[in-house]
């Protein structure tokens, strides 16, 4: 893997450019629900994907405060509709302020709305997922892309993504040959592999050019990596030093 200066250096090569959102951060607004009672995540491998594939593209982010990161939280976009609304597992939205967080994410006041949804398939939503939600989404809501994920490793593979064309159809986007699909929304591929021992089909997000983009323990590795081959160069130049010193001590004036 790239140290953590090539892979910032890339970031900032490949990095989207966007507008600034019209409106402004909006925590709550009264009188739109903020939760319900179903769980934050399904099952366990979806627990592990979720939170994996957000702090992924939060770290990526990161470097530009105006692309919030959402995650299982109810996104309404028709105001004065409280029924209008959908509660995607992740969602990026380009031009809003990070911070602060959002109960609920309100389009028409933060002037924005997603440009990319997750879905984590589960046997309870899987229908309305790959059905329902497609034109919801890239119609009603006009996201660019959404894509669904099956991570359960015992269960079918399951990856599939859409889009709208720019006549305003609906597209399915297709794999390459690795059953990888780009998206040009988030500029990045999007990738699945099997972790054996978790069991989950983990979803992670990958440079134009393949570099995968880390996990907070992939960057930590890279970070100890780069204070080891410091110390490492810092002694090697202590040790030439001494011997330089040596050389000219037992040289003749």
């Amino acid at each position: 893997m790239d140290t953590r200066t090539d892979f910032d250096f890339k970031r900032g090569k490949y990095m989207p450019v966007f507008p600034k959102a019209s409106g402004k951060p909006t925590s709550n607004i009264e009188g739109y629900p903020s939760e319900d009672d179903q769980p934050m995540s399904a099952t366990g491998f979806h627990g592990v994907q979720i939170t994996t594939l957000s702090d992924q593209l939060k770290r990526y982010f990161g470097s530009d405060n105006r692309v919030y990161i959402g995650v299982d939280s109810f996104v309404y976009y028709q105001e004065g509709d409280r029924r209008k609304f959908v509660a995607p597992d992740i969602y990026v939205v380009y031009g809003a302020e990070s911070f602060p967080e959002r109960r609920s994410f309100y389009t028409w006041a933060e002037g924005a709305a997603p440009v990319v949804v997750f879905e984590f398939l589960s046997e309870s939503t899987a229908a309305h997922d790959r059905g329902d939600k497609i034109r919801q989404y890239l119609v009603e809501i006009e996201v660019d892309e959404y894509f669904i994920h099956q991570p359960e490793g015992a269960k079918s593979p399951e990856f599939r993504g859409w889009c709208r064309s720019p006549s305003g159809a609906i597209e399915e986007i297709q794999p390459d040959a690795q059953g990888g699909l780009f998206s040009h929304a988030l500029n990045m591929w999007l990738r699945w592999e099997y972790q054996p021992v978790s069991e989950v089909r983990l979803l992670r997000p990958y440079l134009p050019d393949g570099t995968p983009i880390p996990t907070s323990d992939e960057l930590k590795s890279m970070a100890e990596s780069e204070k080891q081959r410091r110390q490492q160069l810092e002694s090697e130049l202590e040790q030439l030093r001494a011997e330089m010193a040596t050389l000219r001590g037992e040289s003749p004036k």
